[in-house]
């Protein structure tokens, strides 16, 4: 069963839980980043364990795999350090590990799924900007909330056009 971890960027607060909760678990290596754009705003940069992932496609030694849930993961035995996953990332997520000398990426918490428990930053996330489910319920809540954000964008607009009238 392929299950998916997705970040609502409109969600975000930016207060780098996520990362926190990742760096901590990994010891000292988030696999999730808060990068901030040049006006400010926090965007987390994770691995979206693409359906066709270009890094498990161009892995000369097949270190790269795909697991039961569909999180795509590194087997640090099998990699041979050669950085091609780096270059054809589109998100530039995977990172060499000096300490365990391969590349190392997110897993969507494997240790925490094999204990029935979600991805560490779905589950710390105040603000609930992170979605952790099968493909089709992440996009179900997703067109939910755009709903919503269309409906409150239409009922704010339709209320100053009313107070101006008023005028």
């Amino acid at each position: 069963m392929r299950r998916i971890l997705h970040v609502d960027y409109s969600l975000c607060i930016g207060c780098e839980t996520c990362q926190g909760v990742c760096e901590f678990l990994h010891h000292g290596k988030p696999n999730i980043r808060i990068y901030y754009t040049m006006s400010g705003l926090p965007i987390p940069i994770n691995c979206r364990h693409c359906e066709k992932a270009p890094c498990m496609e161009i892995c000369p030694v097949g270190a790269i795999s795909r697991d039961n849930d569909g999180a795509v993961i590194v087997d640090p035995q099998r990699c041979i350090g050669c950085f091609m996953c780096l270059a054809v990332c589109p998100f530039g997520v995977p990172s060499f590990n000096v300490e365990v000398r391969a590349i190392t990426k997110c897993d969507m918490c494997a240790d925490r799924r094999e204990l029935g428990m979600e991805p560490a930053c779905k589950e710390m996330c105040p603000a609930e900007a992170i979605f952790f489910g099968k493909p089709e319920e992440v996009e179900d809540r997703v067109r939910r909330r755009t709903a919503e954000k269309i409906a409150r964008e239409r009922i704010s607009s339709e209320s100053f056009e009313s107070f101006g009238q008023m005028l």
